[in-house]
């Protein structure tokens, strides 16, 4: 049985279930979905969700979260609603759990793109219908299975290979470890001191590594850790709501940049990733993003492929 046809054995039934992080999600919940993204990304329009509304929530701005989610649904025969929460009631005042109760009689599912897991909690407690995290604090959910389906795509498999993220300990830093670690990847995630990934994340990620047969190492050496990796992967130094802090971080993740000479620390076929946008020059040089090695428009595109898998299997018609 080859990686796509055990990927389609699955039989796991999600329609319905929130998505807030993958450690509430099993190795064939997420393998079901790759298959399923690629089947989408081959075969684009459809109409599994005619009829269906996703109510896109956003507290935080975004390109690809945005674009991705509503062309999706479009692409599928469903809707899209953008509500940006200075425009609607919970920016003056509603609660959380009231506005989740009021969508929920108006549309299917809801993504939730914001500054904090606990809201995103909230939303999903009161919701009667599904919850996706566009973005948190803490995850980046839709992002991570991207960036596996883009390693999937040039690699033809997950076990066993070695991803290094450089930079950050933030959410991409671990919904890449969760998710990585599930697949029975080689996760490192290499930060300067201070801004390693949440101990608890880890702690997450390192449980399911050891199910799953996969490892996650913490280190503060990007030149050593990158050594025979199959994907090198970045983020800016500052976050949207980091600003602030930029010239501090830009001292402290000096050394931390992802250039050739980290590259030629990798495999020959190394792929390099990156969630956009970019800081040429900054956390990646012009050389790298720019270069042979990198796939980081693809792994854009392929946001809106996987998301529309989730979306398939939370809220689709069977």
């Amino acid at each position: 049985m080859n990686l796509m046809e055990q990927m389609t054995s699955s039989t796991t039934d999600l329609k319905g279930k929130h998505l807030l992080h993958w450690g509430d999600f099993s190795q064939c919940d997420v393998s079901r979905l790759l298959a399923q993204a690629q089947y989408l990304k081959e075969n684009p329009h459809s109409s599994y969700l005619t009829g269906k509304t996703l109510a896109m929530v956003f507290e935080k701005s975004s390109t690809r979260t945005r674009v991705s989610f509503e062309t999706g649904m479009v692409q599928m025969g469903g809707h899209a609603l953008y509500l940006n929460t200075r425009d609607i009631q919970v920016g003056r005042g509603e609660s959380i759990a009231d506005t989740a109760k009021v969508l929920s009689g108006y549309v299917d599912a809801i993504m939730f793109r914001t500054t904090s897991h606990e809201k995103l909690q909230e939303l999903a407690e009161h919701a009667t219908v599904p919850v996706i995290n566009g973005l948190c604090d803490i995850y980046h959910p839709c992002q991570a299975l991207a960036d596996i389906f883009t390693i999937l795509e040039h690699k033809g498999r997950l076990n066993g290979l070695k991803v290094v993220y450089i930079g950050d300990g933030n959410n991409v830093a671990h919904s890449l470890m969760m998710i990585s670690a599930m697949m029975g990847m080689d996760v490192t995630v290499v930060t300067p001191k201070g801004y390693e990934p949440d101990k608890g994340v880890v702690a997450q990620a390192e449980s399911l590594a050891k199910n799953y047969q996969g490892s996650v190492t913490i280190s503060h050496d990007p030149i050593q850790a990158s050594v025979g990796a199959d994907a090198i992967y970045t983020d800016v130094w500052a976050s949207m709501g980091q600003e602030e802090e930029q010239e501090k971080r830009m001292k402290d993740f000096q050394g931390f940049q992802v250039n050739q000479e980290v590259l030629k620390q990798a495999k020959e076929d190394v792929i390099f990733l990156h969630c956009l946008p970019a800081h040429r020059e900054e956390e990646v040089t012009a050389e790298v993003i720019d270069g042979p090695h990198s796939v980081v428009y693809q792994q854009a595109e392929n946001r809106m492929h996987v998301q529309k898998a989730i979306l398939q299997a939370l809220i689709g018609y069977r």
